[in-house]
Formats: structure tokens, sequence, C-alpha cells
């Protein structure tokens, strides 16, 4: 290089700290999508907590081998939907015991929930129907579960949640037919 020239050549440390200032813009713009997506699947505060840092933990981990043929926020949805798999595969019984005890409440999570009624009375209705939904949403297989969860309360597109599952648009239309008929179905008999 002639003498007075700006540029350098890229060293690994460099690289190494532009790489980790992508992931902590990627970790910090997706956690409360990822959290979201974890509390509402598990109804569970403190679990959900655990497994969202367990996921960008493993992102982080991969994040050099990220490759960017789908968006940051659907990869990490896909690692999240695997480390909830994992998690509820080798504690199954564990996780059940501990829903009952820590689950969060019916009233909060209608909290979370955008209310235009005005009438403590239909606040109550409103509770009680999104208490409703919510055991019926328990009572899915765990795909069924999943897609339900990525389109309603993340609202994901089909096709993010194909790619996040790595299942087929057709196969994620077919769950999540079947999860809607069986809420559905649940809540019909609720009136």
């Amino acid at each position: 290089m002639a003498a007075g020239t700006i540029l350098e050549p890229m060293t690994a440390a460099r690289a190494e700290t532009i790489a980790a200032a992508d992931f902590s813009h990627v970790a910090a713009s997706y956690r409360p999508q990822i959290y979201r997506f974890l509390l509402s699947s598990t109804r569970d505060v403190d679990l959900a907590e655990t497994l969202t840092q367990e996921c960008f933990l493993k992102a982080h981990r991969n994040w050099a081998g990220f490759r960017g043929e789908s968006s940051a926020l659907t990869w990490l949805m896909r690692i999240a939907i695997n480390v909830q798999k994992d998690h509820w595969r080798n504690r199954r019984m564990q996780f059940w015991r501990q829903t009952r005890v820590n689950a969060v409440d019916a009233d909060e999570a209608s909290e979370w929930l955008p209310s235009h009624e005005s009438s403590p009375e239909q606040q109550l209705l409103a509770r009680e129907q999104v208490k409703h939904v919510w055991k019926a949403v328990e009572r899915l297989s765990g795909r069924q579960r999943t897609v339900f969860m990525l389109r309603y309360v993340e609202e994901m597109e089909i096709a993010e949640i194909a790619r996040a599952t790595g299942l087929s648009d057709g196969t994620v239309k077919a769950h999540l037919s079947r999860a809607v008929g069986r809420v559905r179905t649940e809540l019909g008999g609720k009136k």
C-alpha cells in the first residue's frame, strides 16, 4: 500500500466486532417478538424468559452461519420453535406441573389484548372468552398450537410460518385449518 493510504485490510478481530454489533442490533430488534411468542405458547413468564435467552444464546453461537436465506426474524423464530420443542420433549411432565403452578392468569392475559369494552360486565365477559380460547388452544396438538400462535399471536403470513417451522405452505394451511376448527368447535360448546 502507498504511504498515506487510509484503507486498512479488515482484521479478524474487526470482522468479529462488526458481526457482534450486527447480532446485538438483531437481538434488540426481535427479542420482544420472540419473547411474546414463547410467552403466549407457554403462558409461563419465567419459562418464556428462559427459553428466550436460550434462543438468543443459540442464535449468537450460530450467527456466523446465518446465510440470510430468510429474514432474521424468521431464522430466530425457527430457533425459538426448536428450543420450545426441545424443552417440551425433555421436560414434558415437569412442564405441565409447572404450568399449573406458574401459569399466567387468564385475567392477566386478557389485559394484553386491546379491549374496547366500556362496562365492567363486558370486560368480564371478554376475559371469560379469552380464558376459553386459551383452554381450547392448550388442547391443540403441539404443531397445531405452534401454527395457530404464529398466525394469530405473531400475525405471521403462511409463507413465513412455513419457513419458520420447516413445513410446506399446504401443511401449514392444513394444520391452521384444523386448529381453527377445533378452537371454534370447543368455543361453540361454551356459549
